[in-house]
């Protein structure tokens, strides 16, 4: 399964996913490029800055995406 994949799969799933937890689930180092992969084939990927550990990172979520 390539990481587009696993990412949509868990998107769809209700999955938010930022860069550090990519890189844990599918050593994934360039989530953004996926993430933009995903939109470009028409995925509603929403991607929100969120405050961690002092910092603002993005965040990415399905939106407009029935869950199974």
């Amino acid at each position: 399964m390539s990481q587009s994949t696993a990412i949509l799969h868990d998107l769809q799933h209700g999955a938010r996913l930022t860069q550090l937890e990519a890189y844990t689930r599918y050593r994934c180092t360039r989530l953004a490029a996926r993430v933009d992969d995903l939109k470009r084939a028409g995925y509603p990927v929403h991607a929100e800055m969120v405050e961690r550990n002092g910092k603002r990172i993005a965040e990415y979520s399905m939106i407009g995406e029935l869950f199974a």
